[in-house]
């Protein structure tokens, strides 16, 4: 039986990665142009290639995490980036994960599970553990119908993942997002949730 982790490395080795735009996308972009504070302690679960993690390193982020359940985005990210802190780049099972975070990104993640109820509410359940006090998760969720037969990325609405964000989060946004990359326009909410 094939694992998780031989699932995504597979995909990463025949380049079935569609979801991969090869730069940090804009609402990401643009949210993190707005932080000031470059001392948050950050991670970017699910990072693939890792591009908004070198984006914040770029910009003086200094306490940028990210994980990946397969090694290879993640060496892939380290030819890149050489100077990123081995330390900070995990190859581990987000759901086996302890650490605790001030900011938790978002990007293509939650699309990746298998779209049952009980996969999304662990998701955000999750989320809530690994996050410090009155820390925030933050990013972007594709907005668009459910296919369950298919592979992810799996799509969904705003009615459906804010009732598993509820018990667990204050939502500051969560809304349709203005600066999508053309491709996924109309496709994406971009949201902000504070930790209960």
């Amino acid at each position: 039986m094939e694992t998780k982790e031989q699932y995504w490395t597979n995909r990463y080795r025949e380049n079935n990665t569609a979801w991969n735009i090869g730069a940090v996308s804009t609402p990401i972009k643009e949210y993190i142009d707005q932080l000031k504070n470059k001392n948050l302690k950050i991670l970017i679960p699910g990072a693939g290639y890792g591009y908004e993690a070198s984006y914040l390193l770029e910009h003086g982020f200094k306490y940028v995490h990210l994980m990946d359940i397969s090694a290879e985005p993640l060496k892939a990210f380290k030819q890149r980036v050489p100077s990123f802190p081995d330390r900070n780049i995990i190859h581990a099972n987000f759901f086996e994960h302890e650490k605790k975070y001030d900011l938790i990104l978002e990007q293509t993640f939650f699309c990746s599970f298998k779209p049952t109820p009980e996969n999304r509410m662990a998701y955000a359940k999750k989320m809530h553990e690994l996050l410090a006090a009155h820390g925030k998760l933050a990013g972007v969720w594709f907005n668009h119908a459910l296919d369950t037969n298919g592979e992810p990325p799996y799509g969904g609405s705003k009615v459906e993942y804010e009732s598993y964000f509820n018990p667990y989060f204050h939502t500051q946004t969560f809304e349709a997002c203005h600066n999508s990359i053309k491709p996924r326009m109309g496709k994406e909410l971009f949201g902000i949730f504070a930790k209960k």
